[in-house]
């Protein structure tokens, strides 16, 4: 089972994700709180994934993120958020969150979210893509250079982080191994000095490698 624990201001809304969530076979929300109660709850349930609302008023959503992200062993944790613009997806993800998802995500799509989040290969919503590819500045030359950097088989990895692959669902692809393509991924976020596959992804994307 997947162990989520959702933190959200709004009770309506944390009731409404647990129950969505809980009818997967796989998902158990094991605890709801608001900001302030998040980091106690989060290291006495200890979950796997983290869905965490950006803005709140008892706490900033990125500070929280900050802190969660610090906790030894910490859950990946995914940004839950009305909001998709290009000033918090450039911080959430710099500060190593493992998705953004919207509010009105679909039900089904946000279980798969969760999955994917689970594994490490994170997920970002698809307004938040179509903003990626429509307003936000190509990589740039530290970018293209690190991107230049990769072997054919990384930049092949690359493009399939970009989509938002398992390294299962990678290794199917080219036929590789789950250790094998662990080491390619591995590989790929070191060249790129970034800290996890969402912010590969996103470097991808401004350079213009995701179809």
């Amino acid at each position: 089972m997947i162990r989520v624990v959702v933190v959200d201001d709004e009770a309506l809304i944390r009731s409404g994700l647990a129950m969505i969530l809980n009818t997967a076979p796989d998902i158990e929300v094991v605890a709801t709180c608001s900001g302030l109660e998040a980091l106690a709850v989060i290291q006495r349930d200890r979950p796997q994934v983290v869905l965490l609302d950006i803005r709140m008023p008892d706490v900033d959503g990125l500070t929280l993120l900050r802190r969660i992200r610090a906790l030894p062993d910490g859950p990946y944790v995914a940004m839950l958020t009305t909001f998709d613009t290009d000033e918090y997806l450039d911080r959430a993800i710099g500060l190593g969150a493992g998705g953004f998802l919207l509010k009105d995500t679909e039900p089904e799509l946000l279980a798969r979210s969760v999955r994917a989040v689970a594994t490490g290969a994170g997920c970002l919503s698809a307004p938040v893509l179509r903003r990626l590819r429509e307003s936000a500045p190509k990589a740039g030359r530290g970018g293209d250079e690190a991107i230049g950097a990769l072997s054919e088989r990384e930049r092949q990895v690359l493009g399939f982080l970009g989509h938002g692959l398992s390294n299962i669902e990678i290794g199917a692809r080219m036929h590789l191994g789950a250790a094998t393509v662990k080491d390619y991924v591995s590989a790929v976020l070191t060249k790129l000095g970034v800290a996890n596959r969402i912010q590969a992804a996103v470097l991808a994307e401004r350079a213009g490698l995701i179809e």
